[in-house]
């Protein structure tokens, strides 16, 4: 599968074009079948294609929307994904669309792994959408270069994984996350990468150049041919 890069003068004009697209895609899905599911990140760079998302004119009813990962912290705590995803996306027209989370009453995500594959499990997939960040450290969902639980997650042929990350900038002090596996991230029909700024962008061409998988874990959807990947960029 090829990988396309879409680069744009700003954020505004790249998340007008991605909104476009991915509605386009969801509206042919929903066309040809009676469901459509929808992986998403958290992170600031989506947000606000999220909000223009929610007034989508889609059968929201029929859409599943899933995290690509998750802090371990319940959902009304301001760090959760789930809960960025219900204040930005699942208002206005998206407010239809059905939401599986990630944290369960577990103590910890390797506690909660089960609870979550099964609700996982239960997606209707293949995927439609799989919308993915990138840090400056080359991680993507959850998979943290040195995490423990990343060769395991990385391996996986289930579709969660526990992750006990190195506490960094990036990570900050939410170092216990749940993720999608790459296997299950895999069984999407497209996969999208959302990044911005140029450190990131060296980030990604290192990733493109070297297929470091350990040290990039960004890399192995660069590098697989299964799923197409379009790669969306603005300064």
């Amino acid at each position: 599968m090829t990988t396309s890069d879409y680069k744009f003068d700003d954020s505004e004009e790249m998340i007008a074009s991605l909104e476009q697209a991915i509605t386009r895609d969801l509206q042919q899905t929903l066309a040809r079948q009676s469901w459509a599911t929808l992986l998403l990140s958290g992170g600031s760079t989506p947000v606000p294609l999220y909000r223009k998302l929610s007034s989508a004119e889609l059968d929201w009813a029929k859409v599943s929307v899933a995290l690509v990962d998750e802090r371990w912290l319940d959902p009304d705590q301001e760090a959760s994904n789930e809960r960025l995803l219900r204040e930005n996306l699942l208002i206005a027209r998206a407010a239809q669309a059905s939401l599986v989370g990630m944290k369960t009453d577990a103590a910890s995500p390797f506690d909660g792994e089960s609870e979550c594959n099964k609700r996982y499990a239960a997606l209707p997939s293949p995927y439609s959408i799989c919308i993915l960040g990138m840090g400056p450290d080359g991680h993507t969902a959850s998979l943290f270069p040195g995490a423990q639980g990343l060769d395991a997650a990385l391996a996986s042929s289930h579709y969660c994984a526990a992750i006990h990350a190195v506490r960094s900038a990036v990570t900050g002090n939410n170092i216990d996350r749940m993720t999608m596996t790459p296997w299950s991230i895999l069984q999407s029909r497209k996969l999208i990468l959302l990044i911005t700024g140029s450190d990131k962008w060296e980030v990604y061409q290192r990733a493109c150049e070297s297929g470091t998988t350990a040290e990039l874990p960004v890399s192995i959807f660069i590098h697989q041919n299964r799923v197409p990947l379009d790669v969306y960029w603005a300064p």
